[in-house]
This record gives C-alpha cells, sequence and structure tokens, in this order.
C-alpha cells in the first residue's frame, strides 16, 4: 500500500495513502471510490461513467457555500466526464480539475494546505 505524506497543515480529512482499489483517509481504509471535503470524507458507490450526475455530489457533501471547483478523478485513467456532467459543472458555475484519481488524491493535500473551499470526486482505482 502506498503511504503519502502524513505531517499537513490544514484542517479536515487528508488522504494519506493508497489501497488496491481505493484510498487511505486517516487511518480509515476506504476500498471504493471517494467523496471528500473540507469536512469530511464518504465512501462512494459511483455510479456507471456515463451517470455520474454532480448534484448528486454535490447533494452528499452538503458543503455551504459552495466550492470553488470540484477536483474530479477519473479513475485508473484520466478522462474527461461525460458531456451532461459537464453541463451540470456550468450552470451549477462550479469549476472542474480533471486527472486520475491517483494525481487527484495527491493533489488534494496541496490544495487543501492552500485553503482552497473545493470538493473532490474520485472514481475507484481499479
Amino acid at each position: 500500500m502506498v503511504e503519502l505524506r502524513k505531517d499537513v497543515d490544514f484542517e479536515g480529512p487528508v488522504i494519506t495513502g493508497f489501497t488496491a482499489d481505493g484510498f487511505k483517509v486517516g487511518t480509515e481504509r476506504i476500498d471504493s471510490g471517494l467523496l471528500i471535503s473540507p469536512f469530511q470524507s464518504l465512501a462512494w458507490d459511483a455510479p456507471a461513467f456515463a451517470d455520474l450526475s454532480l448534484r448528486d455530489i454535490v447533494d452528499s457533501l452538503q458543503l455551504d457555500p459552495a466550492p470553488e471547483f470540484l477536483l474530479f478523478g477519473s479513475g485508473p485513467a484520466m478522462q474527461q466526464p461525460p458531456a451532461g456532467f459537464r453541463k451540470e459543472a456550468e450552470a451549477m458555475n462550479i469549476g472542474i480539475e480533471v486527472m486520475d484519481s491517483r494525481a487527484a488524491a495527491r493533489i488534494w493535500g496541496v490544495l487543501r494546505a492552500e485553503e482552497r473551499w473545493i470538493i473532490g470526486a474520485l472514481l475507484p482505482l481499479s
């Protein structure tokens, strides 16, 4: 299991490593997708890629005010989310930063250390 740096200087959930299929948040294993905000992390049984809904993600995380942007981890390889998902983001005035899920997990800590008000939706690693 890969471990990430644990000496972070921000409040909230910290992604500390990877499992075969998912992530470690603090000492908790999440062997699935991951929804994460400055206040919470949730195991995410992500729908099929074509059925992704930004509204469902935002509603699950209940962040107020709305996030600056969504850090979207697209799974083991980088791929753009479906057009409908991007249209939802535009209508909700939420930007999307897309990368593979490992990269998104690593950048989460960097962005939160900068006190960025963001959310993350990271698809499983396998």
